[in-house]
């Protein structure tokens, strides 16, 4: 089938090529307009107690929540001085004639800082998407402004803003800074200009054809802010990996020989397979995001599908195509030519070495591993805060001011819904709300009928633990007779937001697992091996955990990174790294056991073919590893702490595979192994042979287990 394709892509080169640009000017236009279409929110289960609560609060007493909270403050005045309270007065009069808004609420006892210096209004934005609050926000800022005040803006929709703003920004120095380190080290990986520019092509056509999947999956879906940086990292690191392993092969086939029709069909039969798998399995591996009800994961396995999805079908139709039309010019403007890499070498001797004590090296590397993943015992978790963004970003300023100078100290209270009691049976509840231990004030904030919304403040963050627990103190109040208690809030989503990922948590590992271990059999037959790359992926990713927890919970390299430490981690952050690592580990495994198993079909040696494979791909894997910390690193520069969490974890990740778990372990567990790495049970064995992905380069046919030698 694979050799049949090649040959395909090879008639139709020109057609498949003119596809290609096709999608990079769709992307280039239409598909950048992806950035006006993306979602602030997601974070919560739509049917969490905390949920239901916002829903009910909104059908009984009407939107609460506010848009924008706007803080005037002066070094010299109060705001009990008739010139400030007027010059706040008379801005906030004229924002309430403004169309953009619905409400203003102020002034509030409440809403003045205990040294009365400052003040702030929450303002409602009239009805409509984030889309068009952006807009009016856009609209309604320059009135905000109070004359002789400082004025800053922040809230939700502020925060939207100054998201997008980041992230577009992170982007284009993502793309600035490794683009051009890219482009040198594929150089010295080629030894040549021509080949070195063909994996760039291959990632910028993923980058584009990213942008149109995501912005076609905002036609019918939420996608969430931060999705554009995974969908374009994700999209470039595996187009350059992929591009990689199929320019490598193609130049191995012109080496050999071959013409270049021939070494198109051999190298889609082999490298090309190889990209299948390991896109299929990564793809899947993302997929695994979508059991979460939460919008952030779901988008962001939507978009990290896509971007996977268009980089392995770029590698398998434009790239050959490309190899194709350019031929043996592949080698063109080559700096130094090099023969094909050969079955022994250094990566062959270091392969003998830990076979020759396979236990020792087995030993030391899990010790390693170990002592890296230790950290994660001691994970704590928390919730989404504005602390993501940049220090001195408006929206985060002004939520850390209110939260440090405000009665309550917080600017986002627990909202606690007394519904079916009258308004003297829900004042006495209030009362027994504020004698909840850590609870700083409970207020009445809206009544209707028999419906009370209480407003509940307290010390500190929003997203720390106390703070679930004063929601789990309230939840566990007995409700008055005859009424019913909601209680709600960004704090109570968080709580809620760990039992969910908690509950769907087994189910994404048997997901992931199971999937890896289906398509890895089809791919090698085995059922050992599937399954010891299962294991090697947990190790692995325990180590990435293991240093994220180090450096992001604890602090260490939060001055070197650029980032504030919060004490906690935010759990969505762990499931994505989750799923991207386990998708990149199984990446590695992929393309190394590929070779193995090549080398297996012809020889039937066990250590010869573990050699042999690690000889032809050591170098090219390593390489890979390369190019995707650049790609990754890249992106990890940027300002948003959870895209800088994921870019470290990567990294720790893809050094771990490729240096200990793919150069080391593997080596020594296939050793240990044996024979034993390619069995089957019978039945398994037939279903391998039927509808296994067998095709090979011209190898011999599947030969027979040979003793171990």
């Amino acid at each position: 089938m694979f050799a049949w394709w090649g040959h395909r892509v090879v008639r139709f080169r020109w057609l498949v090529l003119l596809g290609g640009l096709a999608l990079v000017l769709l992307g280039g236009t239409w598909g950048l307009g992806v950035f006006g279409a993306l979602s602030g929110g997601g974070f919560e289960d739509p049917n969490s107690p905390s949920s239901r609560a916002h829903q009910r609060i909104e059908q009984e007493l009407g939107r609460q929540d506010a848009d924008l909270l706007v803080l005037y403050s002066s070094p010299t005045s109060t705001v009990d001085d008739p010139a400030f309270r007027d010059a706040v007065g008379r801005t906030l009069d004229g924002v309430r004639q403004r169309p953009e808004v619905a409400s203003v609420r102020w002034p509030a006892p409440h809403l003045e800082s205990t040294d009365r210096h400052a003040t702030y209004a929450a303002i409602q934005l009239r009805q409509g998407d984030e889309d068009a609050k952006l807009v009016a926000l856009d609209a309604v800022t320059p009135a905000l402004s109070a004359p002789g005040l400082q004025t800053e803006v922040g809230g939700l929709i502020p925060f939207l803003r100054d998201a997008n703003d980041q992230i577009e920004s992170d982007i284009v120095r993502a793309e600035l800074l490794s683009f051009p380190l890219l482009l040198i080290l594929l150089v010295v990986i080629f030894r040549g200009l021509v080949a070195a520019t063909t994996p760039l092509l291959v990632g910028v056509l993923a980058i584009f054809g990213g942008f149109v999947a995501t912005r076609l999956l905002t036609e019918v879906t939420e996608v969430s802010t931060f999705a554009v940086n995974i969908i374009t990292m994700l999209g470039l690191g595996m187009a350059i990996d992929y591009a990689l392993f199929v320019v490598s092969r193609f130049r191995e086939e012109l080496a050999a020989g071959r013409g270049t029709p021939e070494a198109i069909a051999t190298t889609l039969a082999t490298a090309g397979r190889t990209v299948l798998v390991s896109g299929l399995t990564v793809a899947l591996a993302l997929a695994s995001l979508l059991i979460f009800p939460m919008g952030f994961l779901r988008s962001m396995g939507w978009g990290g599908m896509a971007a996977v999805l268009v980089a392995m079908i770029a590698a398998l139709t434009v790239l050959p195509a490309l190899l194709a039309v350019l031929g043996p010019r592949v080698n063109a403007l080559s700096l130094k030519r090099r023969p094909a890499t050969g079955t022994s070498g250094a990566w062959e001797r270091l392969a003998r070495s830990v076979m020759r004590r396979p236990v020792w090296y087995a030993v030391a590397v899990v010790a390693l591993l170990v002592v890296l993943a230790a950290p994660f015992l001691r994970a704590r978790f928390g919730g989404f805060d504005e602390r993501v963004l940049p220090e001195g970003t408006p929206s985060r300023t002004v939520t850390a001011r209110i939260a440090a100078e405000f009665p309550g100290g917080t600017a986002a209270p627990i909202a606690v819904l007394v519904s079916g009691a009258p308004v003297p049976v829900a004042a006495a509840f209030v009362d027994r709300v504020a004698a909840v231990p850590d609870v700083t004030a409970a207020r009445v904030a809206a009544n209707r009928g028999e419906s009370t919304l209480i407003s509940v403040s307290y010390q500190g963050e929003s997203s720390e633990s106390r703070a679930r627990d004063v929601v789990a103190r309230i939840r566990a109040l007995e409700p008055p007779a005859g009424a019913e208690v909601l209680v709600g809030g960004r704090t109570a989503a968080d709580l809620d937001q760990l039992d969910t990922l908690g509950d769907r948590l087994p189910w994404m590992a048997l997901l992931v697992g199971g999937v890896t271990v289906v398509l890895l059999f089809l791919a090698f037959g085995s059922l050992l091996l599937p399954v010891k790359a299962v294991a090697m992926n947990i190790v692995s990713i325990g180590a990435s955990f293991g240093v994220v927890v180090w450096v992001f919970q604890d602090g260490h390299l939060a001055d070197l990174l650029g980032f504030t430490p919060t004490g906690f981690l935010e759990p969505t952050d762990l499931i994505l790294l989750l799923a991207v690592l386990f998708g990149l580990s199984t990446d590695y495994e992929v393309f190394l056991l590929s070779r193995v198993r090549e080398e297996w079909d012809g020889t039937g040696d066990n250590t010869r073919s573990v050699a042999g494979g690690l000889q032809r791909t050591g170098g090219i894997i390593t390489a890979a590893a390369l190019l995707l910390i650049i790609v990754v690193g890249g992106f990890a520069t940027g300002g948003t702490a959870s895209i800088k969490m994921l870019g470290v974890g990567a990294v720790v990740a893809i050094v771990v595979d490729a240096v200990l778990v793919r150069a080391l372990l593997v080596p020594a567990t296939m050793r240990l192994l044996g024979r034993w790495n390619w069995w089957a049970p019978g039945p398994l064995a037939r279903v391998y042979r039927r509808y296994g992905l067998r095709e090979t380069a011209g190898r011999a046919p599947e030969q027979e287990p040979a003793p171990v030698r």
